[in-house]
């Protein structure tokens, strides 16, 4: 990030923009989308959010470092890559958050534990 620039992730938070749609307490309810806490390590799709996408059903990968960033930068290539099916689709719509803010909302993530 150029010096004097402030990225939308450091002024809302990193999860400013996940937050219309997701909860990240404990317990917490799903939303539109599924709780995220404990996300990180999680096989995809995996939590008992009722709204998963076909593609998302039947995930066979984890929600890592790596995986979380291309997803929060562009989760309907990612969902592509992920599964290998460049048909396969996601309800969820690209973020673009991406480089630092893609690191930025990780280690958020990370911190749900």
């Amino acid at each position: 990030m150029a010096a004097g620039l402030i990225s939308s992730t450091a002024v809302a938070g990193p999860e400013g923009k996940c937050k219309a749609c997701h909860t990240f307490d404990q317990g917490g309810k799903h939303k539109t989308g599924p709780n995220l806490f404990g996300i990180v390590g999680k096989k995809a799709g995996s939590t008992d959010f009722k709204k998963y996408g076909k593609s998302l059903k039947h995930a066979d990968w984890v929600w890592d470092e790596e995986n979380l960033k291309a997803w929060v930068c562009d989760s309907k290539e990612a969902i592509r890559e992920l599964t290998g099916d460049d048909h396969a689709k996601t309800k969820m719509g690209k973020q673009k958050k991406c480089g630092d803010d893609a690191e930025a909302v990780v280690a958020f993530l990370k911190t749900l534990k």
